[in-house]
């Protein structure tokens, strides 16, 4: 009776989740177009006057998707120039075929595929939190296609600990994957808003930013069995990558804040500064993890200098 009465309720919470994918889907629409890549299918957005140069492509972070980089950040920069916001693979509306494909090493691939599909030669990367390691990795195994790179509290180190047990259950076989198509979404629903709160401390989280940056699409079951093999991956991927720090030659801007404690800065930040010759690091005493939504002024005006000084470099080197 009792096996009965469980398996029942997994039925039901299952298909529960399949009609709150439904819903979820209806309520956050692909907003731009897909780019065949090997392994993948990117959702790329373009806004701005595409004849700005050089174009700027912004990637999110882990639990999120290219919204998380618009909403105000991408929309700010697009008054002046061509912004390029890719959900990375498994995000968002992009696919991505294995577990594998969550290595930053992989998704720097893809994403250097999908711009040369778009015409794109050289961009300046904007690069968020977990996508401090991808756009790291960018520039080291495609650095013609880095023009400058600009980090918002960058994850690009190992670190103590883990990424949280659920993570780690859910990128579990078999468990995993049952949990993700019966209770995530469900459960998810009561508890993101809060948890979304929480990334923005010591800022207070804008009115209506889990709806206005598409969070619900992360509850999805494929999504967030992609996110947490992305999470748990991280840290051997980082790992191996850190010896190469030292051979970035693109100029490079982070930005990172003390209080920060999704993303320690003394971890992260600081040491990558310290190993790329060409980096510049602000860190303000008040700032947390949501650098793009708290301080957008100083991130487009960092990234417009950047931008300057790139320009007369250009010439020169021609």
């Amino acid at each position: 009776m009792i096996v009965m009465s469980v398996v029942t309720a997994l039925v039901l919470l299952a298909l529960l989740t399949q009609a709150g994918v439904v819903a979820v889907q209806r309520a956050f629409p692909p907003q731009g177009r897909m780019v065949e890549v090997e392994g993948a299918a990117l959702h790329v957005v373009e806004i701005g006057p595409r004849e700005a140069t050089p174009p700027i492509v912004m990637l999110h972070g882990a639990s999120s998707n290219l919204e998380a980089m618009r909403r105000p950040l991408g929309d700010l920069l697009a008054r002046d120039h061509r912004v390029i916001l890719i959900d990375r693979p498994g995000h968002g509306w992009s696919t991505r075929a294995s577990r594998q494909d969550s290595t930053p090493q992989i998704q720097a691939r893809m994403i250097d595929e999908a711009l040369g599909k778009l015409g794109i030669d050289r961009a300046v990367f904007v690069v968020h939190s977990w996508s401090g390691a991808l756009g790291a990795r960018i520039a080291l195994d495609h650095p013609r296609r880095v023009a400058g790179l600009v980090m918002l509290a960058p994850v690009t180190h190992p670190w103590r600990g883990g990424v949280g047990r659920y993570n780690e259950i859910i990128a579990t076989p078999v468990i995993g994957p049952l949990l993700a198509y019966t209770i995530t979404l469900p459960l998810g629903y009561f508890i993101t808003e809060a948890g979304a709160r929480n990334v923005f401390l010591p800022q207070i989280m804008p009115d209506g930013f889990v709806q206005d940056s598409a969070t619900p699409l992360l509850l999805r079951p494929r999504e967030f069995i992609a996110n947490a093999y992305d999470l748990v991956t991280l840290k051997e991927s980082v790992a191996a990558q850190v010896a190469r720090y030292g051979a970035i030659t693109a100029p490079v801007t982070i930005i990172a804040g003390e209080p920060d404690k999704t993303v320690r800065t003394n971890i992260h930040a600081r040491p990558f500064a310290a190993a790329v010759s060409n980096a510049k690091l602000i860190v303000l005493p008040d700032l947390g993890h949501m650098v793009q939504n708290a301080v957008p002024d100083l991130v487009k005006a960092e990234i417009e200098t950047m931008i300057g000084n790139i320009a007369p470099a250009q010439a020169v080197a021609d």
